[in-house]
């Protein structure tokens, strides 16, 4: 099976790399975690490339949604628990932008 082409020059060197059981298996499973294969993956840690794992995508997605029924709940009482409701939002926003301050590394 030919290598895939990434960007305007085709994959077509291979090396061979030495690693403990644990080491494969925690590789392979945060490029499962990403959606990559293991390749892809460790050509973008070392390349410094960003990662995204899905499961980040899919928490920042629920957590979003979570504030906006949040703030759809306070507009429909009239702001009833407002102290409570700014709270949570703050708490919700302050996830979301950890998780995108951990992508960024």
């Amino acid at each position: 099976m030919p290598f895939a082409v990434q960007g305007a020059e085709a994959l077509s060197e291979k090396i061979a790399v030495r690693l403990t059981h644990a080491e494969k298996a925690r590789l392979r499973e945060d490029a499962d975690l990403a959606g990559l294969s293991v390749s892809e993956l460790v050509r973008r840690r070392y390349f410094g490339r960003r990662i995204v794992h899905h499961a980040d995508l899919k928490t920042v997605a629920e957590l979003r949604k979570t504030a906006g029924l949040l703030k759809d709940h306070y507009n429909k009482t009239g702001g009833l628990h407002a102290d409570k409701t700014a709270a949570i939002l703050s708490d919700i926003w302050s996830l979301v932008r950890r998780l995108g301050d951990r992508q960024e590394n």
